[in-house]
C-alpha cells in the first residue's frame, strides 16, 4: 500500500514539475493591447486616439509594450512587428523571459 502512495506522489510531483517548465519556457500566447512605454495602459495625448497616441510615443523614442487585461506590462523583444497593431487588441505568441515577450508572432485578437 506504502509503495502505491509514493508512486501517486511520485507522479503527482512529475506532472507538477513538467507543467511548471511549461509555462515559464515554452511558447504561449498573451493577449492585450499594443501600447507604448511613455504611456503605459493609459494614453495621455488630448484628443488622439490610443493609435495615433503610440505611434507619436514611439516616434519620439518610446517602445512597444503589450498591456494585458490586467494591467500587467510586458516588453516586446520585436519593435517592428507590433507598429500595424498599435492601438489594438493582439495575440501575441512568444516565449517570456523575465518581464520581455520574445516575439514569434502578432496577430490582432479575435
Amino acid at each position: 500500500m506504502k509503495r502505491l502512495a509514493y508512486l501517486g506522489l511520485g507522479l503527482l510531483l512529475a506532472a507538477g514539475l513538467s507543467l511548471a517548465a511549461s509555462e515559464k519556457g515554452g511558447a504561449r500566447t498573451f493577449v492585450g493591447s499594443i501600447s507604448d512605454s511613455m504611456c503605459g495602459a493609459k494614453h495621455m495625448m488630448p484628443g488622439e486616439s490610443d493609435k495615433d497616441c503610440t505611434l507619436e510615443c514611439v516616434k519620439g523614442g518610446a517602445k512597444y509594450i503589450l498591456v494585458d487585461p490586467t494591467g500587467k506590462i510586458y516588453q516586446l523583444s520585436d519593435q517592428k512587428s507590433p507598429e500595424p497593431f498599435a492601438g489594438s487588441k493582439v495575440q501575441v505568441m512568444g516565449t517570456l523571459k523575465g518581464d520581455t515577450i520574445m516575439v514569434s508572432s502578432i496577430e490582432a485578437a479575435k
